[in-house]
């Protein structure tokens, strides 16, 4: 699976060590989220955020925003999360919000075939506002739940070659049970903060590589842990234990 990670950059594990040993800080990466109306993006959001499904929710106007924490080789490292709206009529106030992404979620689902066709407009858009070279690409299709199997196989192996021509990631979760959520958030977590500190190492040329992440943003944290092997994040909560 393109997902499949068993450990991070060599010089970011390096970097990470000599920051554990010193202050606590923690940079932000942008990650905006587009789609058709009524994929689920905001039931994506809202399950990982919030550990909540609302069926009945109401569709997004322009923009809505999330920020979620987490601890990434021991730093603290926190994702905007950018729910941006999928109707037409917002799309040119959604578009304002595009620029400055470090990820780029495209969600379609997985019962509607044309919510797959619409991806690649919607991620075409995106990048118009950002770097193509410094962008982490995902493709995720929701509602996973929902449909036959013969149904679900037809549309991920088109959502599959659509993925590896954009040099996407595929991710296929459920909202509404929460299968996958968890495990897709953690990894954009963990690929963005991987990319952030190779570009500020890029940047800093012989600079001591603690000074790096030292000079993000400091700031004082509670956390709840989670351990997690696969992808040596954890995840913090201001509710409390997950």
């Amino acid at each position: 699976a393109l997902h499949t990670k068993e450990g991070f950059h060599p010089q970011v594990k390096a970097v990470c060590q000599v920051q554990r040993a010193s202050s606590i800080s923690f940079n932000i990466a942008k990650v905006i989220v587009v789609g058709d109306v009524a994929v689920g993006k905001t039931c994506l959001i809202s399950r990982f955020c919030k550990d909540a499904f609302d069926k009945n929710y109401k569709a997004t106007i322009g923009v809505d925003f999330e920020m979620e924490r987490f601890e990434v080789l021991g730093v603290p490292f926190s994702l905007q999360l950018w729910d941006t709206a999928g109707q037409e009529r917002f799309k040119c106030i959604a578009s304002t919000y595009y620029r400055g992404a470090q990820a780029i979620i495209v969600v379609f689902d997985l019962s509607s075939a044309t919510s797959l066709t619409h991806a690649r407009q919607w991620l075409e858009d995106a990048m118009k506002e950002n770097d193509p070279s410094s962008v982490l690409l995902f493709l995720v299709g929701t509602k996973k739940d929902l449909g036959s199997p013969d149904q679900l196989a037809q549309v991920e192996r088109e959502a599959i070659r659509l993925s590896e021509e954009i040099k996407a990631e595929y991710w296929a979760v459920s909202a509404k049970s929460g299968d996958g959520v968890r495990d897709f958030f953690f990894r954009v977590a963990s690929l963005t903060f991987e990319a952030n500190v190779l570009s500020e190492l890029e940047k800093s040329g012989p600079r001591h590589g603690g000074d790096i992440i030292s000079e993000w943003v400091y700031s004082d944290y509670s956390a709840c842990w989670i351990s997690d092997v696969r992808f040596a994040v954890c995840s913090w909560r201001q509710s409390g234990c997950c």
